[in-house]
C-alpha cells in the first residue's frame, strides 16, 4: 500500500508534517524545543503542568504562578517561531479550567487535553481559532467524547490522539492492560478509535486520528499510517535533542538507559506510569516518604495525606538535573536512543525512514 505523507489538517490548521511532538512535563517541552520542532514544520506542543515553580512568576499562589509562567512561555515560543504550536493540559489538574482560559485568551492554535476525559473543554474556549485535540486510549472513550461534544456544544473534535500502551508518562491504562502485549496494543486500538469516528464524520468534518505510544522511528510512522492514522504524535525521542529544555543530566539518564531500566511504577495521580528506573525510584517504590506535598491538589486525583513523595516536584527536580531527587518519564522504547542530535536531525531522519519504508 503506497503512503501518502502529506500535511496534516487539523480544522483548517494545517500542519506541513503529519507530526506533532508531545507535550511533555514538567518543563521538558518547553519553548526552546516547541519553537525548534514547530520550525521544521511539525506542530511543537508546550507542556502546561508545573511551569510556575521556576523564575520569577507572578503571583503568591500555585494557580496564579502557574497561569503567569504559561503565558509567559506561550510568548517566549512566539518570539522564536511563525509556525503554529500547541499546548498540552491535563485534565486531572487542579488548574485545568485556568490553564485553558490562558490558553485560550492567547489564542494559540491547538489545544491537547488527556489524562482524563475532556468533555467540558469546549465550553472553556471563547474564541473561534484554537483547535481542540482530546487525548484517548479507546475507541470507547473517543464515542464517548465525540457524542458528549456533539450533543452539548454542536461541535465534534478537530483530531483525536490516541495513545497506546507503550507512551511514557502517565498512562491510561490499567497494569494487567500494560501487561497484555498480544492482546492490547495501538494497532487495535488505532482501528477501533477510527472505526468510531468514521461515524461522526461528515464531508464538512473530518476527524484526523494521530498515532501515539511507542513510535520511534520511520518504519513506526509507516506502519500507522497504512492502517489510516493522518499523523502521529511522538515525545520521547525529542528528549535527546540539542533544543530540549531539561537539564544534560537529565537527557545523559535516556543515553544510559538499558531496556530493563524502562519500568511502569503506580503514580500518586492514581494512574500507572512508565519511567527510567533509578535509585530514586526504587525507594518511592519501596514506601519510603520522600517528600510532603508542596502544592496541595495540583492534581485532582492526588491525595498529599497519603502519598509517600510529591510527583511535581519530582519532576521538577529531574528537568534541573537533580536526578537523585526526581526521575525521567520515558517510553517504552527510550533505551534505544543512544546520541543527542538536533531537532533539524531528528525529524530530516524520520521523513527519510518513512518515504524509504
Amino acid at each position: 500500500m503506497s503512503l501518502k505523507f502529506k500535511d496534516l489538517n487539523i480544522g483548517g490548521l494545517i500542519i506541513d508534517l503529519p507530526l506533532i511532538q508531545g507535550g511533555m512535563g514538567v518543563r521538558v517541552s518547553n519553548s526552546s524545543l516547541v519553537s525548534a520542532v514547530s520550525n521544521e514544520g511539525a506542530l511543537g506542543v508546550i507542556a502546561a503542568v508545573g511551569l510556575g515553580e521556576e523564575g520569577d512568576e507572578i503571583g503568591t499562589n500555585y494557580v496564579e504562578r502557574s497561569r503567569s509562567a504559561f503565558i509567559k512561555s506561550i510568548q517566549e515560543t512566539r518570539k522564536l517561531t511563525q509556525k503554529p504550536f500547541g499546548v498540552n493540559i491535563m485534565c486531572a489538574l487542579g488548574n485545568y479550567d485556568d490553564l485553558v482560559n490562558a490558553a485560550q485568551e492567547e489564542n494559540v492554535d491547538v489545544i491537547i487535553s488527556g489524562a482524563g476525559l475532556p468533555l467540558k473543554l469546549p465550553s472553556l474556549v471563547k474564541n473561534t481559532k484554537t483547535k481542540l485535540v482530546p487525548i484517548v486510549s479507546s475507541g470507547r472513550a473517543a464515542y464517548i467524547i465525540c457524542s458528549a461534544w456533539q450533543r452539548r456544544y454542536k461541535r465534534l473534535p478537530d483530531a483525536i490522539v490516541v495513545e497506546g500502551p507503550l507512551a511514557g508518562g502517565h498512562l491510561g491504562y490499567s497494569l494487567e492492560e500494560l501487561n497484555d502485549s498480544e492482546g492490547f496494543n495501538l494497532d487495535k486500538i488505532l482501528k477501533e478509535v477510527l472505526a468510531t469516528v468514521k461515524a461522526f464524520e461528515t464531508n464538512e468534518h473530518k476527524i484526523p486520528v494521530i498515532a501515539a505510544g511507542g513510535i520511534f522511528d520511520g518504519k513506526d510512522i509507516a506502519r500507522v499510517m497504512n492502517l489510516g492514522a493522518s499523523g502521529v504524535q511522538m515525545a520521547t525521542r525529542f528528549v535527546c535533542t540539542n533544543e530540549c529544555d531539561v537539564s544534560i543530566k537529565y537527557k545523559e539518564v535516556y543515553l544510559a538507559a538499558k531496556e530493563e531500566d524502562i519500568i511502569i511504577i503506580k503514580g500518586p495521580v492514581g494512574m500507572p506510569g512508565r519511567v527510567i528506573n533509578s535509585e530514586f525510584v526504587r525507594r518511592i517504590n519501596s514506601g519510603e516518604k520522600m517528600d510532603s506535598c508542596k502544592y496541595r491538589r495540583c492534581l485532582v486525583t492526588c491525595d498529599p495525606t497519603k502519598v509517600n513523595y510529591c510527583i511535581a516536584k519530582a519532576l521538577l527536580n529531574a528537568a534541573r538535573g537533580e536526578m537523585d531527587k526526581g526521575f525521567a518519564m520515558a517510553g517504552h522504547n527510550a533505551h534505544r536512543i543512544d546520541k543527542i542530535v538536533s531537532v533539524k536531525e531528528l525529524i530530516t531522519e524520520l521523513v527519510a525512514e518513512v518515504r524509504k519504508a
